[in-house]
Formats: C-alpha cells, sequence, structure tokens
C-alpha cells in the first residue's frame, strides 16, 4: 500500500497571462514535491460568485433564463453573480437577486459555498436561500445581460434537474445543499 501522507508543491514562479478583468489567467511553474520535477500549471483567479434560490410566500421559486455563451445556449438557473471586491457576499446574493429580478427578500440564509473547480479556480461560490420573496420593480439588468423571470412551484424543482431543464452544476449545488439542509431539520 501507498502512503497516504501528501508533500506541499511549491510554486516556483507565476505569470500573468491576460487580464480580462472579471477573471485573470495566469500560469504557474511548479515543483513536486516527490521528485522535484517542474511542471507548468494553468490557474483562473476568479471573484468568489454567488447564487441565490428566490422563494415567493406562495412557494414559487424565482428563475431565469439567459443565453450562455460557454455552451452557445439558453439555460434555467436561479440569479447569481459576482461578489464585488469588499462586498459580503449575503449582500451581494440579494443585491444580484433585485438586479436581475427584481424581488426582494424578507430574509437571506446561507447554504453553504463550494469550490468551483479547485483544479483550476481560486475562488468559491456560495448559495443563499432568499424566503419571503415580493416583487418591487421590473429589475435592473447589467449591461450585456438579458434575463427573463419565470416562476415555478417549488415541487416541480427535482423534475427540473432531473429532467435536464436545469443543468448548470452550481444551480443544482445551491438545490442540493438546499435540500441536505431541509433533511438535517427533519433528523
Amino acid at each position: 500500500m501507498g502512503s497516504n501522507i501528501l508533500h506541499e508543491w511549491k510554486r516556483l514562479s507565476s505569470r500573468l497571462v491576460y487580464d480580462f478583468k472579471i477573471l485573470k489567467v495566469r500560469e504557474d511553474r511548479v515543483a513536486d514535491p516527490r521528485d522535484g520535477r517542474e511542471y507548468p500549471r494553468v490557474v483562473i483567479d476568479s471573484p468568489d460568485w454567488v447564487n441565490v434560490i428566490p422563494v415567493t410566500p406562495e412557494a414559487k421559486v424565482v428563475l431565469i433564463r439567459q443565453f450562455r455563451f460557454g455552451i452557445w445556449s439558453t439555460t434555467l438557473e436561479i440569479p447569481g453573480g459576482i461578489v464585488e471586491r469588499g462586498e459580503d457576499p449575503q449582500h451581494a446574493a440579494s443585491r444580484e437577486l433585485e438586479e436581475e429580478t427584481g424581488y426582494r427578500p424578507r430574509e437571506v440564509v446561507l447554504l453553504g459555498s463550494v469550490h468551483p473547480n479547485p483544479a483550476i479556480q481560486t475562488n468559491r461560490a456560495y448559495s443563499y436561500l432568499a424566503l419571503d420573496c415580493e416583487k418591487a420593480h421590473a429589475g435592473k439588468q447589467d449591461v450585456g445581460e438579458d434575463i427573463a423571470v419565470e416562476l415555478f412551484d417549488r415541487s416541480a424543482i427535482p423534475n427540473l434537474i432531473t429532467s435536464g431543464q436545469i443543468t448548470h452544476a452550481l444551480v443544482v449545488v445551491a438545490f442540493f445543499l438546499e435540500r441536505l439542509r431541509a433533511d438535517a431539520r427533519t433528523a
């Protein structure tokens, strides 16, 4: 059997490859702790993100549809976005919810956080549950956003995921974290 002890890798150098403003791509040269061999590694420095599951007093979930360039298709997902520098993630969740949908929550509860892809990304994605969301206005989308707001019964969410209508991994994680929280309350 092999050893379960992991050794710390050394970063030998780091250089900025490109700054896209919303994220930076860098290349690190690292040394394998076992034999000293050097390898290049690509790292994406990105701000933290938030996702928020908005629920109305009538138990409707506020979802959004928007075009996603990575898959060149429209997705069904929950509101979310970047945590601005110095901003509290919970505040970012409320802000993104209102900007994208026009809904304001009575309460915002942290469900948890994950590393979206620790192999190449430095950030965290925080998931929140927004309770008793009320429509305050039409929303104030960022330049370059084209978002449609749709309401779904809470009971429809599992089918939207299992049928492939919701495919965004971090959205699925948010609903999973919500389920774990609900299960823990009833255990």
